[in-house]
């Protein structure tokens, strides 16, 4: 995978724009039609919903989250979480931000307590999971755009109070933790994406064609 593409977060402008939360999700790719149905269906809640990207919106709102990778690309940082009892990528609410990268980033060194961490802006999978009712919250819909996110070498984790426990993990072990399918999809397209990028010698610095979910 090309490190030239990897943003921190200085370069990362915020917004508060419903359309620029529409255009990333328009640039998005889907590796599979599955995944047009997801994107088109979270871009049609943001034409319905004009607070989208707002935690008050009752039906459900706009999230993001990242897959962070150490420096190798081998391990992913995962947290299992407080609230919702499993093992998750990092990740959250919006809160406003328009702009899905810098949401997705934010949230990364928010939850891992890792400083120089860098995204890569091209969205890889987005997802729509229901959220139990909790406390006042009613059930609700979290709409949620995915990102890769590189941590620097030596990087150490710092648990946040939203986390029970971070750990790293090799990809293709994740269905050792309690998780959920759409994490091990995750964890599954970024795997087969590095391994083909590691044969593919070709074409240096793109991605090829991710696995079909299984």
């Amino acid at each position: 995978m090309s490190a030239a593409k990897r943003r921190p977060l200085e370069a990362l402008t915020s917004d508060e724009r419903l359309e620029s939360a529409r255009a990333i999700l328009r640039g998005y790719r889907p590796w599979s039609d599955e995944q047009a149905e997801v994107r088109d269906r979270v871009l049609a809640f943001t034409e319905e919903h004009d607070d989208a990207a707002l935690r008050t919106c009752v039906p459900g709102h706009l999230t993001a989250s990242a897959l962070v990778l150490d420096a190798e690309g081998r391990r992913g940082l995962f947290t299992h979480h407080k609230k919702l009892g499993l093992w998750l990528q990092l990740g959250g609410h919006c809160d406003g931000e328009t702009n899905l990268v810098r949401a997705a980033l934010l949230e990364a060194i928010e939850e891992s307590g890792i400083t120089g961490l860098a995204i890569d802006p091209d969205p890889i999978d987005v997802d729509i999971h229901s959220i139990p009712a909790h406390k006042s919250d009613p059930e609700h819909l979290h709409l949620d755009t995915r990102f890769l996110v590189w941590a620097p070498p030596g990087a150490v984790e710092v648990c946040s109070e939203e986390s029970i426990e971070l750990r790293w993990i090799e990809l293709e072990r994740l269905d050792q933790l309690d998780t959920d399918d759409s994490v091990c999809r995750l964890a599954r397209l970024v795997s087969s994406r590095s391994q083909g990028s590691e044969r593919d010698q070709s074409r240096p610095g793109t991605l090829p064609a991710a696995l079909p979910d299984r």
